[in-house]
């Protein structure tokens, strides 16, 4: 089985090497990689490795009844597996599924004091209570958090190598078009990550097969897992409306507006009822909020309508995955991902986005006569960035470089399928190079 390549595996590393480093807590959604990646880690640079999976071996939670010393946790441990070897300085403890077993968080000060073993922490979002985790381990953890493959890893899996994606970015830096070919070649991978998404498991799968075989059952069957697990772990909210909501979320970025509406969830609904389900999701770690701005100017954050937002899933395969079967034959067949009013391309987009660091939000005035998919800024300004599912006019754009009332605006950013380019008021980049698009901001201004 082929071991795929993450961008944690340089984090993991850095980390062991500070010498100062902190416990460690690796957070995201299930089957995002995360013990993947830390036992990958952990085999290539300790000789010890102590890995406890709090959901398959409950009999570890006793390890701290008897309080939180270091000495007597390594006792307890050694008394359920005396096979376990304690180094000092060449062990590392993993503790899994800490949503299982909240005073694994709170042993992390003990550990972090005690200095003589590394430790990792990692759960699924869902189940965790981070503010309850924080209040046990406050100054003493450091945290990671981890999302499915983006392009870039995805790019990896199918053997690209550091070089070629470097000569993506220097053509983006000079502003120089790719060739035909590498735009054709590249725009192909695109539209294979946006049917595949970046769910490690799958992405293996079709990396082996070299086709979309299985794909679309297993896809179906991480978003039944997730519903299991809002099930499973909604604790004093209403699970059945987190799943209204969750539902929801195809049909309301298959409209025009693309704006969620709780009254339209369920015949009736009142948002006082729902306070809460969005916001649950969001900190599970399976979908994204971007919000409306209040106007289109700094600071991006406070100057936003909280209750004026649109939700993209944070893996844009598990979208076509929730689709009916006539849009999943047209897009895997035909490769027509302008069928669905362009709520592909803006979920994968906003999903980079988010991928590279960013929050997300629009603005839409209330005359509808501008309209900007998402924002994002360098040192001094705030740069629009629009999605075409097409290569049609950009008339928002153009309005809000060019009217001296958006004194923070000074240049756009057009995503499409259309090659590099820059007509001196807002660059041309195809969807494929947004991974980069935060190097080249911050490159631009230096």
């Amino acid at each position: 089985m082929i071991r795929l390549k993450r961008k944690i595996d340089d984090f993991l590393i850095t980390w062991k090497n500070n010498p100062n480093r902190l416990p460690l807590i690796v957070k995201g959604a299930r089957q995002v990689g995360k013990t993947d990646a830390i036992e990958y880690f952990a085999k290539n640079n300790y000789d010890s490795f102590i890995e406890i999976n709090f959901v398959l071996q409950k009999q570890y939670k006793s390890i701290f009844d008897d309080g939180f010393e270091v000495d007597t946790i390594i006792k307890n441990i050694s008394l359920i597996n005396p096979n376990f070897q304690f180094i000092p300085n060449k062990t590392l403890i993993f503790f899994d599924e800490l949503q299982d077993c909240i005073n694994a968080a709170t042993s992390l000060k003990a550990f972090n004091i005690d200095k003589r073993y590394d430790v990792i922490c990692s759960g699924s979002l869902m189940g965790i209570n981070y503010n309850e985790i924080e209040s046990n381990s406050v100054g003493n953890k450091q945290d990671y958090e981890m999302f499915s493959m983006d392009f870039e890893e995805f790019l990896w899996a199918k053997g690209y190598k550091n070089e070629q994606i470097e000569d993506l970015y220097l053509h983006m830096k000079n502003l120089t078009p790719l060739s035909n070919l590498e735009y054709d070649v590249m725009f192909n991978n695109f539209h294979e990550y946006m049917v595949v998404g970046g769910m490690p498991a799958i992405v293996r799968t079709f990396i082996e097969n070299n086709n979309y075989s299985g794909i679309l059952n297993m896809q179906e069957q991480i978003i039944l897992d997730y519903k299991e697990d809002i099930t499973k772990y909604a604790k004093g909210l209403n699970q059945t409306k987190i799943l209204n909501v969750y539902n929801k979320i195809p049909i309301f970025l298959g409209n025009e507006n693309k704006k969620f509406q709780i009254s339209k969830v369920e015949q009736g609904a009142r948002n006082r009822e729902y306070i809460g389900t969005v916001d649950w999701l969001n900190n599970a770690g399976i979908i994204n909020i971007c919000y409306c701005l209040t106007t289109p100017e700094l600071p991006l954050k406070g100057n936003y309508n909280p209750d004026n937002y649109r939700i993209y899933f944070k893996d844009t395969g598990l979208l076509i995955g929730s689709l009916d079967e006539e849009v999943q034959f047209d897009l895997r067949s035909n490769k027509n991902f302008n069928t669905y009013k362009g709520a592909i391309y803006e979920n994968i987009v906003a999903d980079m986005l988010v991928k590279s660091g960013y929050d997300l939000y629009f603005y839409k005035n209330e005359k509808s006569t501008i309209e900007i998919d998402f924002f994002v800024r360098d040192l001094d300004s705030l740069i629009p960035i629009e999605v075409k599912a097409n290569d049609n006019p950009t008339l928002s754009l153009n309005n809000l470089i060019e009217n001296n009332k958006y004194s923070d605006i000074k240049y756009g950013i057009k995503l499409c399928n259309k090659n590099i380019g820059y007509n001196g008021k807002f660059y041309t980049f195809p969807y494929f190079l947004t991974f980069l698009l935060k190097r080249f901001l911050k490159e631009k201004n230096n």
